[in-house]
């Protein structure tokens, strides 16, 4: 009967409840999304930057031609943003592991190409998700990389780039010994402490691009993590 006497109501809570619901699963579909453009493609590009730099490259535009497709349709406006982030993503990663890697010091401003654009970007509301995603895995990349500046493992990482692949197990055993040391650990108590707090405080809101930032972040726990535990099974 409530229906009958009040049907603006029911369908007013009826359109509100259907598009809170797709507004909860585009978050988790976003996060998701954001999670395998930051790990998955750490080891599909990682041993191909190495052997086919300019291969990897080249895909740079590959990626750039498919968001710019996705992002001028409505209905992938969305999935076009994000991966036009995972697009800087990749292109400054193909320069830095394709030909600067032994020079840690350049990782990071390699890596930064694109802030000056992704601030500009946000300020003007535009890609928003993108550019999130990108200053959220820029953000995990910064501090892995303090982990390394903080514990001395910075001439370890020179080792590994230039050592043939036989030898790596042995530096990679060397810095192990320096990462079990009780500075080492606290350390990634630490950093995993900072980028916890940046990647869970993020999920909190209800846009969309904090859910991209906050799953960039917390992928790197999860890519760090791998590599930790590849090395210590090593």
């Amino acid at each position: 009967m409530i229906n009958v006497f009040f049907p603006d109501m029911m369908e007013k809570n009826f359109l509100v409840f259907v598009s809170e619901k797709i507004r909860i699963s585009q978050k988790w579909a976003v996060f998701g999304t954001a999670i395998f453009l930051v790990t998955v493609p750490v080891f599909f590009q990682a041993p191909m930057v190495r052997q086919l730099p300019w291969l990897s490259l080249g895909m740079t535009g590959f990626w750039l031609w498919l968001s710019l497709k996705l992002l001028r349709n409505r209905v992938t406006n969305l999935w076009g943003d994000l991966l036009l982030g995972f697009t800087w993503s990749w292109f400054t990663g193909s320069i830095y592991w394709g030909w600067l890697r032994e020079e840690p010091f350049l990782h990071l401003p390699v890596e930064a190409i694109f802030v000056p654009w992704a601030l500009w970007c946000l300020s003007h509301n535009r890609e928003m998700v993108g550019n999130c995603f990108y200053l959220g895995s820029l953000l995990g990349t910064a501090v892995t990389d303090g982990y390394f500046y903080i514990t001395g493992l910075i001439p370890y990482w020179r080792q590994l780039m230039i050592v043939e692949p036989e030898m790596a197990l042995e530096v990679f055993q060397d810095a192990l010994t320096q990462v079990r040391t009780s500075w080492g650990i606290t350390w990634i108590i630490v950093l995993i402490g900072i980028l916890l707090l940046f990647g869970i405080v993020p999920l909190q809101s209800k846009k969309l691009y904090w859910w991209g930032f906050g799953a960039a972040v917390l992928s790197t726990i999860l890519v760090d993590s791998l590599f930790l535990l590849a090395a210590f099974v090593a």
